[in-house]
């Protein structure tokens, strides 16, 4: 942002901290709300695609009916069951840990290790469970009250720093190259504010530019309401909807909590 003026900047700064202290109370929940959606939407894909998808794995792995059909159980029970812990704030750990074993097990399952594009997607949306998971960490405390454990608040500064950085991966998979003065402000715009993301620096309001930037984006590509149902650019257009809007959950969390301990940012108070 060298390029722009520093008061600018600063109002924006100022702008950008406003609107969050007028969200704050809705924040939390949306967050969270959007990060998990695509795990409640694949899981209902599953109920209501059984048969399909019970099928598709069969026919993809030659594994037989009754294996297929247990893929599908383990992936309905544990994104809806993740979902409605995280939801609650009850066990995430626990609810963090299925929902990354489902990631884990969908990219082996459907073949994403050998597909750039949805492997880095998938990084991106580990990312954001990093940061659901870091967010729900409390604060340990030591022997002498008020003095924060270093161990364990390391460990969820790193899992910040993780999260932050997976998350950038998002944009990678929206750079095009094509001549076009929209997709030429779309792609630097977006390498910018991925970078400030990606380092912590002027972090929340990268972030929240970003959640504009990405959610105008996911509404303009991946519209798959207007699709009709019985075509199959339907389905892909609405997984990567949902997958896109958990990644905004990630960042409205960075928005809403701060790049954490291992940024520019929180470095640059020392200085």
């Amino acid at each position: 942002m060298a390029f722009i003026p520093k008061n600018y900047i600063d109002k924006a700064e100022d702008i950008s901290e406003l609107v969050v202290k007028n969200c704050n109370a809705y924040l939390p929940t949306a967050s969270r709300l959007c990060l998990i959606s695509t795990f409640i939407e694949d899981g209902l894909r599953m109920y209501f695609q059984w048969s399909e998808q019970s099928r598709y794995m069969d026919m993809s792995w030659n594994c037989g009916m009754f294996l297929a059909t247990v893929f599908v159980l383990i992936n309905l029970v544990g994104q809806l069951g993740g979902c409605i812990l995280i939801l609650l704030q009850k066990h995430v750990r626990i609810a963090c840990g299925i929902l990354f074993f489902i990631v884990v097990l969908q990219t082996v399952a459907y073949s994403i290790l050998w597909d750039f594009h949805f492997l880095l997607r998938n990084f991106a949306l580990i990312g954001a469970l990093l940061l659901v998971l870091a967010d729900s960490e409390v604060e340990s405390k030591s022997l002498l009250a008020g003095i924060p454990s270093l161990g364990e608040n390391k460990q969820k500064n790193y899992m910040q720093l993780t999260g932050r950085c997976l998350i950038a991966f998002m944009f990678i998979t929206l750079l095009k190259y094509e001549l076009s003065f929209f997709q030429l402000v779309q792609d630097v715009l977006g390498t910018i504010m991925m970078v400030l993301v990606f380092i912590g620096y002027k972090t929340k309001l990268s972030a929240l530019v970003l959640v504009l930037f990405l959610t105008s984006l996911n509404f303009y590509y991946n519209a798959w309401w207007t699709i009709p149902e019985t075509k199959p650019l339907r389905d892909f257009l609405k997984y990567d909807f949902f997958q896109t809007l958990s990644v905004i959950g990630g960042l409205l969390m960075i928005v809403l909590r701060g790049p954490g301990g291992v940024s520019m940012d929180e470095h640059k108070k020392n200085w």
